[in-house]
C-alpha cells in the first residue's frame, strides 16, 4: 500500500491523521488478566485530548518535561501524544533503572510530572531528592487508584479544544519532542534530544520500504521507552496498523498465536531462543520424521537471497511443504516481516528463518539517529545476510579512516541535553560519529565492533571482542559471554551458560545436574565447553583465540548494573564485579604456561 504522509510534520498529528484517513476499530489493544481491551482511533484521540486538557489545567507549559515510567500499554501513548500536542516534552524511563539513575534523570531533565504503571515507583520517587525541593506529582496508569491518572482527565470543551489547537500551532518541527536518556555502557546517562522532524523523517523513510496495509496488525513487546520500538509504533499508527501490546514477556508466544500478527520487532536473542526450541523439537522426532526435519534444517542453513540453483529451490519447496509450514504456524501464519535490531543476529538463524518463508529484516541504528540508519529491504537484491542492509534513502553514511561509521541526515539528534561538549564530540560538520566500527561494501553496511570495546593486548595486538563473541554465541550452550584481555598477554572469556540447553545436554549424557553452581564445576561440563571453544577457535586468528575461560552460575542483570535496559553488556561493570575471578584465571594461565615452558626446556636439555 502506498502511503502519503509527507504532510505530517509533528508527531501528535499522527492519531488525528489516522482518524481522518483510515479510522480503526482497534487502534491499540492490551491484554489484561486474559482479556483483550480494545481502543478505537476515535477513543484514543478523545483520551489524548482529555490528557492534554488535564495537563493544561495543571499549568504545564511549552517545553516542560513529563516523565513516563511504564511498560507498553495504550495509556503510554495517551500520555505521550497528550504531552506533545501542547508543546511539552516526553521523558521515558525504565522502571528497572536504579534509584540513583532515576533521581539523576528526573533532576537533570527538571521533570514536572511523572506517569507510571508501577505502584512501587510512586514509593520510590517519594524517597528521592528532587532538586526543586517540591513534591513531584506522580499519576498511576490505572483506572481505580487514589493516584489514578483518570482524575487528571478533563472534559474536552470548545475552550479546551481551542487552547490545545493554539498550543499545537506554536509547536515547530524542529522543537524537541522527547528526551531519551541512553543508559550507555559507561558513565552517567546522556539525554538525547530528538525533534519531531528527527523522528518523523525516520518514520517516513522506513514506512516507504514496508509492504504493510491498514488490514495488518502488529504485536509490540520491546520497551516503548526505547526509540526503536517507539518509532515503529508511530509508523504503525501512521499506516493504520492495529497495535496489540503483549501482556508480558512470558506471554509473547501465547499472544502471537492469539492475534496472528503480520509484523513485530524483536532483539536477536529472542529469535535465537525460538530457533533453539525448533531444533529441540526436531531432536524429539523419531525415524523418517527426524531425518526429514534435519535435512530441511541443513538446507535452510545454506540459504541465501540470490544465486540459488534450480535444484536448491526445488528442495526448498519440498522443505516448505513438509517442515517449514509448521514453523510459520507457530508464529500465527500471517507474518510479513520480523524486524530485528539492537545487536547482531546470528547468521545461521537469519538464514533458517528466511528460508522458511519468515522474513527477518536486520537493521541498525542508535538512539541519536531516531534510530534507524540502515536496514535490509524486502526486495531480494536489497538484502544481504551478515549485513544490516543499505542506508535509508534520506541518510548518508561514510566510513572514517579508522573504520568508524559516520552518518548524516534529518534523523540525527539535536544534541545531548545540557551537554554541549559531549554533543561537539559526536557531531562534527553535520556528521554524527556513531562510535561503531564497520564496512560499507556494494552499498551494504556491516557492523564489526564497538569502537570503545576494541582493546590492545600487552603484546600490542588490537582485539575486537564483539566479533569473537559472535562466533562463540553460535553455540547453543552459550547464554551470555564477554571477552577479556585488555593489557593482558592473551584473550580469555567469562561465560554464562544457557542453562536450559546445558541441563538438556546433561540429561541426555547421564550427567547429574543438581544446580547451576554445581554444573559449572562439573568436569564433564567444563570439558564440553573446552571442546566447543577449541572448535570455535579454528574460526579465529591466533590473537583472537580464547586461551581460557570461566563459567558463571549467575546471569548478568540490570539490577547489578551489568546490563543496559536494552540488554547490552556494560563491560567495565562486569570486569569490576568479577575482577578477582579474572585475576585468578590469568594467574592460573600464567602458572600453566610456565610449567609447559619448563617441561619443554627439560625435554630439550
Amino acid at each position: 500500500m502506498k502511503y502519503d504522509i509527507d504532510q505530517l510534520n509533528l508527531i501528535p498529528q499522527i492519531p488525528r491523521w489516522q482518524l481522518s484517513e483510515y479510522p480503526q476499530d482497534v487502534m491499540l489493544a492490551k491484554r489484561r488478566q486474559d482479556k483483550w481491551i480494545y481502543h478505537s482511533t476515535e477513543q484514543v484521540v478523545d483520551k489524548i485530548n482529555r490528557i492534554s486538557a488535564g495537563l493544561l489545567g495543571l499549568g504545564v507549559k511549552q517545553d516542560d518535561k513529563i516523565a513516563i515510567i511504564s511498560g507498553n500499554c495504550p495509556e503510554w501513548n495517551f500520555i505521550d501524544y497528550g504531552v506533545q500536542q501542547i508543546g511539552a516534552v516526553t521523558v521515558p524511563l525504565y522502571a528497572k533503572m536504579s534509584t540513583d539513575e532515576i533521581q539523576y534523570i528526573l533532576n537533570d531533565a527538571e521533570v514536572k510530572i511523572v506517569f507510571t504503571d508501577n505502584e512501587a515507583v510512586i514509593e520510590k520517587i517519594s524517597r528521592l531528592k528532587i532538586s526543586s525541593n517540591t513534591t513531584l506529582p506522580v499519576y498511576l496508569l490505572e483506572d481505580y487508584h487514589k493516584h489514578s491518572y483518570i482524575k487528571l482527565l478533563k472534559e474536552y470543551t470548545v475552550e479546551v479544544e481551542n487552547e490545545i489547537a493554539s498550543r499545537m500551532q506554536r509547536v515547530q518541527e524542529n522543537d524537541t519532542a522527547t528526551i531519551v536518556y541512553t543508559s550507555g555502557t559507561t558513565g552517567q546517562p546522556k539525554g538525547v534530544m530528538l525533534s519531531h522532524k528527527n523522528i518523523l523523517s525516520n518514520v517516513k523513510a522506513c514506512l516507504s520500504l514496508m509492504p504493510v496495509t491498514t488490514e495488518h496488525n502488529a504485536l509490540s513487546f520491546l520497551p516503548l521507552n526505547h526509540v526503536f520500538e517507539r518509532m515503529l509504533n508511530y509508523l504503525y499508527m501512521a499506516a493504520g496498523i492495529s497495535i496489540y501490546y503483549a501482556e508480558k514477556v512470558d506471554t509473547i508466544a501465547r499472544d502471537i498465536k492469539d492475534i496472528k500478527p503480520h509484523i513485530f520487532t524483536t532483539v536477536p536473542r529472542l529469535l535465537e531462543k525460538v530457533y533453539e526450541k525448533i531444533v529441540d523439537k526436531g531432536k524429539e522426532q523419531k525415524g523418517i520424521k527426524r531425518i526429514i526435519f534435519f535435512w530441511a534444517l541443513r538446507l535452510a542453513q545454506r540459504y541465501d537471497f540470490t544465486g540459488k540453483s534450480w535444484w536448491y529451490n526445488q528442495q526448498l519447496s519440498w522443505a516448505n511443504k513438509f517442515v517449514f509450514n509448521q514453523w510459520r504456524d507457530a508464529l500465527g501464519c500471517n507474518i510479513v516481516a520480523i524486524i530485528s535490531g539492537g545487536a547482531a543476529l546470528n547468521e545461521k538463524v537469519n538464514r533458517v528463518f528466511n528460508a522458511s518463508g519468515i522474513s527477518v529484516m536486520e537493521g541498525y541504528g542508535l538512539t541519536e539517529t531516531s534510530p534507524v540508519i540502515a536496514v535490509n529491504r524486502f526486495e531480494q537484491d536489497q538484502r544481504k545476510i551478515g549485513t544490516v542492509g543499505p542506508p535509508l534513502d534520506n541518510v548518508e553514511v561514510k566510513i572514517a579512516e579508522d573504520g568508524e561509521i559516520l552518518c548524516k541526515g534529518p534523523s540525527v539528534m539535536k544534541g545531548y541535553y545540557k551537554q554541549e561538549e559531549k554533543t561537539a564530540e559526536v557531531l562534527k560538520e553535520g556528521w554524527f560519529y556513531t562510535e561503531d566500527i564497520g564496512e560499507l561494501n556494494d552499498g551494504f553496511l556491516k557492523i564489526t565492533d564497538r569502537k570503545k570495546s576494541i582493546f590492545k593486548t600487552s603484546g600490542g595486538k588490537y582485539v575486537a571482542p564483539q566479533s569473537i563473541e559472535k562466533v562463540l554465541k553460535e553455540s547453543h550452550l552459550v547464554g551470555q559471554m564477554m571477552v577479556v584481555g585488555e593489557g593482558r598477554k592473551m584473550v580469555t572469556a567469562l561465560i554464562v551458560p544457557d542453562f536450559d540447553n546445558l541441563k538438556n545436554w546433561c540429561e541426555k549424557n547421564n550427567i547429574k545436574f543438581d544446580s547451576k553452581e554445581k554444573a559449572i564445576k562439573s568436569d564433564e561440563v567444563i570439558a564440553r565447553f573446552n571442546e566447543m571453544i577449541d572448535r570455535k577457535n579454528q574460526k579465529l586468528n591466533h590473537t583472537e583465540q580464547i586461551k581460557d575461560f570461566r563459567l558463571l552460575a549467575e546471569e548478568w542483570s540490570e539490577n547489578r548494573g551489568e546490563l543496559t535496559p536494552t540488554l547490552k553488556v556494560k563491560r567495565a561493570v562486569v570486569e569490576k564485579n568479577y575482577k578477582d575471578l579474572i585475576d585468578s584465571m590469568y594467574a592460573e594461565v600464567s602458572r600453566n604456561h610456565k610449567k609447559e615452558s619448563t617441561k619443554r626446556e627439560a625435554e630439550q636439555s
